[in-house]
């Protein structure tokens, strides 16, 4: 398999999780929101760290590949 086989397949891997993680954002338990009269904060804080931890394990496949 040549090095651009491998980095298409962990695109295609990325834009999965991607597409899967995208299904969730905002509904995530955790997430904080506030609402009050015409204003509305919203923090996803479970959202970012499944994030992170997502990222985290895709660099470390690809830092394995390499």
């Amino acid at each position: 398999m040549t090095g651009f086989g491998k980095i298409f397949i962990v695109i295609g891997i990325v834009f999965i999780v991607i597409g899967l993680l995208w299904s969730f954002v905002g509904r995530l338990p955790g997430d904080l929101s506030f609402k009050k009269g015409n204003t509305t904060f919203y923090f996803p804080i479970m959202t970012s760290i499944v994030a992170s931890i997502v990222l985290s394990l895709i660099f470390y496949i690809i830092g394995k590949i390499r």
